[in-house]
């Protein structure tokens, strides 16, 4: 009996002292619990991954010496992530009139102005689309114990479209510096104070052409634009061969033309971290054109097609990547903005294709103002849009070449003093099952012997649509239709066998 009494204290001091236990590590969850309010962490993470995939602004220190502590570069790494986070949060809510995530980012004090706003805005049926492209930091004061940090952002380079009932309202773009106070709580650095002045200097460019300096006077193209026949769109990437690319250039150069239109992928090209080993096969094949008399046109963002504006300061870096390296490269005679952008106005919408058109020819002008600048529009109809901003026209042609002078002409009355480059211009051999009323290969012989009478007589730069016959051509370039699929395999003056098709004679004349 004593035994089984002994017993039942045990297992009851045992039963107590468990229930402690968890009771005890129930409080000190609750309390860490407390102390990390606000800071979502799986919301964080993702943040984390939405900047650095759409936002990602030049940013730069201009002054760190300040009256309190010397700043760690720790902390500044920590300081630039989440200041950078709590701007792209800033505009997720103002273009979706939500706050969720805020406050990660923002203080208690500060996210209510935020609140009001986005209340504010949603009342009304606003939203507004916006970005920054440049930040440049000026630290004030880094308090002693390393918890607050004042500082102006100046010169922020700040861009924001308006919407009401999904209609802008207007759109602008400007230069402003903001004052900012950040608290650092669990953690993480939240904007406890920013307040918006208008910036005291602004940068303009001082031209909207080249300065001509790389470009030879009275230069006529006479040229092609260019696929390697074993990686078209493709081209730099694992099969990427300069023996090829060097038999190519030869070829091209023989049958008398001056000039070839190459094409970046922005996707395949590493968006805003290019791989230095694609700089380098640029690199090669810049320098095979030029062992070939060559000149190239080098066309940006292929296959690149959202035009958010929240997506612009990660265009920016991939353009900074790509051109910084030849900005005095004289085998370059121009950059083309962008492959047929105007194919994507009903999709996109027209405003916001033009606007990310508008601010990548003004950026490209700050970094290289040495190279000419165009856009390869789909036709001349669209052709005269942003021409004051270009430094010549480029447009495309697949119509017969007895109304082409026409086309010409009308353009040429719209925009007289800008050089006309006919871009791509061309004809299918696709005749046969999924084409019975196209082109064999006489006809297509026909029409470039036509296209270059004319082409001759009135002395029209000209680049041809292309080289080679295809074996396959991927979805994104025309979709899944057989029919669109075979007509583009067919443009070529060399055939999938490496003959020389009939219409090869006039390659050139």
């Amino acid at each position: 009996m004593k035994n089984y009494t002994r017993n039942s204290y045990q297992i009851l001091i045992f039963s107590t002292f468990i229930l402690i236990n968890v009771f005890v590590i129930f409080g000190i969850s609750k309390v860490l619990s407390y102390f990390n309010k606000g800071a979502d962490r799986s919301t964080m993470l993702k943040v984390a991954e939405d900047t650095k995939n759409f936002y990602m602004p030049k940013f730069s220190w201009i002054n760190t010496k300040n009256p309190g502590r010397v700043m760690e570069k720790q902390t500044m790494v920590d300081l630039k992530r989440d200041y950078l986070h709590a701007w792209y949060l800033r505009f997720m809510s103002f273009e979706t009139n939500t706050t969720k995530g805020i406050e990660d980012y923002y203080t208690q004090n500060a996210r209510k102005n935020l609140q009001k706003i986005v209340a504010e805005n949603k009342r009304q049926n606003i939203r507004t689309n916006g970005t920054t492209l440049e930040h440049a930091i000026d630290i004030h004061f880094y308090s002693e114990d390393g918890q607050l940090i004042a500082f102006t952002d100046r010169n922020v380079k700040e861009y924001q479209q308006v919407f009401k009932n999904d209609k802008m309202l207007f759109e602008n773009i400007g230069y402003y510096s903001y004052k900012v106070v950040m608290l650092k709580e669990d953690g993480y650095w939240r904007i406890r104070h920013m307040v918006k002045t208008k910036s005291t200097t602004s940068k303009t460019n001082s031209t909207n052409t080249a300065n001509q300096k790389l470009y030879p006077g009275n230069f006529r193209y006479k040229g092609i634009n260019y696929y390697p026949q074993n990686s078209a769109w493709n081209m730099f990437g694992e099969r990427f061969d300069k023996e090829i690319i060097s038999k190519d250039f030869s070829l091209i150069a023989e049958q008398g033309l001056n000039s070839i239109r190459i094409f970046i992928p922005y996707h395949d090209f590493g968006k805003s971290d290019i791989p230095s080993s694609k700089t380098e096969q640029l690199k090669t094949l810049l320098q095979i054109a030029e062992d070939n008399g060559l000149k190239v046109i080098v066309t940006l963002f292929d296959s690149y097609g959202d035009y958010k504006v929240i997506d612009w300061s990660i265009t920016q870096r991939h353009l900074e990547q790509i051109v910084t390296p030849f900005i005095t490269n004289p085998t370059i005679l121009a950059w083309d903005i962008k492959n047929e952008p105007d194919l994507d106005f009903k999709s996109r919408k027209k405003e916001n294709v033009l606007a990310w058109l508008r601010i990548t020819v003004n950026y490209l002008r700050e970094i290289d103002p040495n190279h000419q600048i165009t856009i390869g529009w789909s036709s001349s109809k669209v052709a005269h849009i942003l021409h004051n901003e270009l430094d010549f026209i480029s447009y495309h042609y697949y119509g017969k070449p007895k109304n082409f002078i026409k086309d010409y002409t009308s353009l040429k009355e719209i925009i007289p003093n800008k050089k006309l480059v006919l871009q791509e211009f061309g004809a299918s051999s696709d005749f046969g099952f999924w084409n019975p009323f196209g082109k064999n290969r006489t006809k297509q012989e026909h029409f470039y012997r036509d296209f270059q009478k004319i082409l001759s007589e009135n002395s029209i730069d000209y680049l041809s649509w292309t080289l080679y016959d295809f074996t396959s051509i991927p979805d994104i370039v025309v979709g899944v239709l057989p029919w669109r699929k075979n007509r583009q395999k067919n443009f070529g003056f060399i055939d999938t066998d490496g003959n020389e098709k009939p219409a090869f004679e006039y390659i050139s004349k």
